[in-house]
């Protein structure tokens, strides 16, 4: 067996795909002995994976583009596609059908803290929209479970969250008015490394991304009961029926790519938001930040 040790950003139920090829054994069937660990704060990850603390990680492809933005000689590199639309909804108190972008101009607006990608690809779609973020009525620095208790109570109008938080907001009469993934492809979760490591562990690298295929094409011939029982361990606490609810609307959006291999479209999406954002000065380019040579070697 081949060694491994990978990294989460932090446990969330948009990342079922990897905890679903553990717990059925996908990268270990492929011959590689998988350590995770959670590393909590989602920028030390890239420190874990410069110093050798850990192998690969698996997050946000951003980090990686500013990286290469920020030093074109930067070591990282993304590869292995799996979170390819944008999982965070907005939900408000109660029904609102014909819900639209411009209808937040009259609205307060609870944005996401714990990560900034979810606000920089709004910011995109309401630009293109025609509306400017900076007019929006927004709160900002709240938790999203703070930001969801706030609409619930009628305090705040619309909260931007992702699963479990937009079920459990459901659960107490509010209603998810806008899903982000509706926007269409958008890199928002991959494995990342340094090009050193793809080198030097090739075998591993490799047998993660064949174990990465085996779950995909188990996950999309699956229901969502299927898989909320199979991911159920990782998350401890959670009510099945949230648990499974959440997959299920993950699935119908179609969150999930099907194969490993990195969308082109999905990654000048992502790239495009972080331009419009402010958050990079220029943009990388594709084949500066992604490796799907290495997931066709794996898959030939």
């Amino acid at each position: 067996m081949n060694a491994i040790t990978l990294q989460e950003p932090f446990r969330a139920l948009f990342y079922t795909p990897f905890y679903a090829a553990i717990a059925r054994g996908d990268f270990a069937s492929a011959g590689v002995d998988v350590t995770l660990i959670t590393v909590g704060e989602p920028d030390r990850a890239v420190a874990n994976l410069l110093s050798g603390a850990a192998h690969m990680a698996w997050s946000g492809p951003m980090r990686v583009i500013r990286d290469h933005a920020a030093n074109p000689a930067s070591p990282l590199v993304s590869f292995g596609a799996v979170v390819m639309k944008d999982p965070f909804l907005l939900v408000g108190r109660g029904p609102r059908p014909g819900f639209s972008l411009r209808d937040l101009r009259a609205l307060s607006l609870g944005v996401v803290s714990e990560v900034p990608t979810p606000w920089w690809c709004l910011q995109r779609d309401l630009l293109e929209a025609g509306i400017d973020p900076a007019s929006l009525t927004t709160v900002q620095g709240r938790s999203m479970a703070e930001n969801a208790a706030a609409v619930a109570a009628g305090t705040l109008d619309v909260a931007q969250v992702f699963e479990p938080f937009a079920t459990l907001a459901e659960a107490k009469g509010c209603t998810a008015w806008h899903a982000q993934a509706d926007r269409g492809p958008t890199s928002y979760t991959a494995f990342y490394a340094t090009r050193a490591i793809l080198a030097e562990r090739r075998p591993a690298v490799l047998g993660m991304i064949r174990g990465l295929a085996s779950m995909q094409r188990w996950l999309h011939a699956s229901d969502a009961a299927t898989i909320a029982a199979t991911v159920a361990p990782f998350f401890e606490g959670m009510d099945r029926a949230t648990l499974e609810g959440g997959i299920a609307r993950y699935r119908k959006l179609g969150l999930w790519a099907p194969t490993p291999f990195f969308p082109r479209d999905a990654y000048e999406s992502l790239e495009a938001s972080m331009l419009r954002a402010g958050a990079i000065a220029a943009a990388p380019g594709f084949e500066a930040c992604i490796d799907n040579a290495v997931v066709q070697e794996a898959l030939a």
